[in-house]
């Protein structure tokens, strides 16, 4: 099975022929819920799955737009946290380490 998740077995929405059968199952593109053996298939079951999918869709449009971005680390020397503009910030190459401005400028 190429599903991280072995413990639910992928079967078609519409015709029911499971990964097994069928190893070519795709997931609704939109969605990304059901699978399907073929475009015929996700056709033929469109007008069943069309109102869960918009619903299931508008949910993770709005969970990646509002997805926080990944949290920036602290500077290892001052342990502030690194600025988000790459004017603050710079690559410390004795250590491969990236420190905030401040800490560039200090031995100076």
């Amino acid at each position: 099975m190429s599903s991280h998740n072995n413990d639910i077995l992928s079967v078609c929405a519409n015709c029911g022929k499971g990964e097994e059968e069928n190893q070519n199952l795709k997931a609704c593109t939109a969605c990304k819920i059901v699978k399907y053996c073929n475009r015929e298939c996700q056709i033929a079951h469109r007008s069943k799955h069309k109102k869960a999918c918009k619903k299931r869709a508008a949910e993770l449009h709005d969970i990646e737009l509002f997805k926080q971005p990944p949290q920036k680390e602290d500077c290892p020397i001052c342990f502030v946290r690194l600025p988000t503009l790459s004017s603050g910030s710079k690559y410390n190459s004795c250590c491969g380490k990236v420190i905030c401005a401040g800490c560039i400028h200090a031995p100076l």
